[in-house]
């Protein structure tokens, strides 16, 4: 049985794949983690509800995962890495600053650490790493061409 010899990049190919998996299942985890969360901040206090804002989080999310599956291309991961980078950023800052109501935005400051939002965080930043790796990559694949 004749096998053809493995082709250079097919290594590479691995990694991204992985690297595209586990970005979309970082985004899938924080899009089901808002869904859930959701309804537990529905108290009206302003324009937007934070509930509404976690759907919002969670629908993006979503799509940014479907994106990342379906689209190779450096608008998807970038996109991907966006969410990601995005909700991180709005998590630790009203984690840990009590910004107070922004226009339409409610005060969502809440100084404590649980579980569902440490699995944010989790999902978040395996999703900026993986979404980083695919950027960086091929960045530099573009520049050895």
């Amino acid at each position: 049985m004749h096998h053809d010899p493995p082709r250079p990049d097919s290594g590479h190919r691995r990694l991204h794949a992985a690297a595209r998996l586990l970005a979309a299942a970082g985004l899938a985890a924080d899009a089901y983690l808002h869904a859930r969360l959701a309804e537990r901040y529905d108290a009206v206090s302003a324009i937007l509800s934070q509930g509404t804002l976690f759907r919002i989080e969670a629908a993006i999310a979503a799509l940014a995962a479907l994106l990342l599956l379906v689209r190779r291309h450096p608008l998807a991961d970038a996109f991907a890495w966006t969410v990601a980078a995005g909700g991180l950023a709005a998590l630790l800052l009203y984690r840990y600053v009590d910004v107070g109501e922004l226009g339409p935005l409610p005060n969502m400051y809440e100084p404590a650490w649980f579980t569902d939002k440490d699995l944010v965080v989790i999902a978040q930043v395996l999703t900026l790493l993986a979404t980083s790796s695919l950027l960086l990559t091929r960045r530099n694949q573009r520049g050895h061409a």
